[in-house]
């Protein structure tokens, strides 16, 4: 079995920073693109950032030059660097991963974390 795991979400003023981390464990082989969503309120789940395992990485317009995603391949783990929240970057943030297993490669989602910018 795969758990991803995630941390950081937390209520922060509109201008501050966060860093959410996602650890992944449990059998495996290899781990490919991994990134983070979010869904806000009302409305649909949006990818927010991505990351090979090369280490090439796209971003949502919402986030170019705010968010950054980075990786540390040897704790299987993944960072969303986010500063100057803004209110509208409110929403719960999933991570996930493309992951190998013994039962082949599949998509692997974390349960959540919620981030509140307001102040």
């Amino acid at each position: 079995q795969v758990q991803l795991v995630e941390s950081g979400g937390d209520l922060v003023q509109p201008g501050g920073s966060l860093r959410l981390s996602c650890a992944a464990s449990g059998s495996i082989f290899a781990t490919y693109a991994m990134g983070w969503y979010r869904r806000a309120p009302g409305k649909e789940r949006e990818l927010v950032a991505r990351i090979t395992s090369g280490g090439a990485t796209n971003y949502a317009d919402s986030g170019k030059g705010r968010f950054t995603i980075s990786r540390d391949n040897t704790k299987r783990t993944w960072y969303l660097q986010m500063s100057s929240l803004k209110p509208e970057d409110t929403a719960v943030y999933y991570c996930y991963a493309e992951i190998a297993t013994m039962t082949g490669r599949n998509a692997y989602w974390g349960q959540g974390t919620r981030v509140t910018v307001s102040s």
